[in-house]
């Protein structure tokens, strides 16, 4: 999966499952500050990320992903 499919996947998520404005989500998005995610937002990322592309988010991982681009880092370095 390239970083463009994982990117449009992400987005689409984030639209369609955690009702984020597009206009919202560009790559220095602050996933907490610019996109309003919250700890519950992030219980239901995680379920869907497992979902979608087949791994679990480990929380210890997750340390300084506060972007969407660094967000898509993760995931890119996770599947490939």
């Amino acid at each position: 999966m390239n970083r463009v499919e994982i990117e449009e996947k992400v987005k689409a998520f984030l639209i369609e499952e955690l009702e984020i404005e597009e206009e919202n989500i560009f790559p220095e998005a602050k996933l907490k500050a610019d996109m309003g995610i919250d700890s519950l937002d992030f219980v239901d990322i995680v379920v869907i990320v497992e979902r979608n592309f087949g791994f679990k988010i480990k929380a210890e991982e997750m340390v300084g992903v506060d972007t969407f681009s660094k967000f898509c880092d993760y995931i890119e370095s996770k599947v490939n």
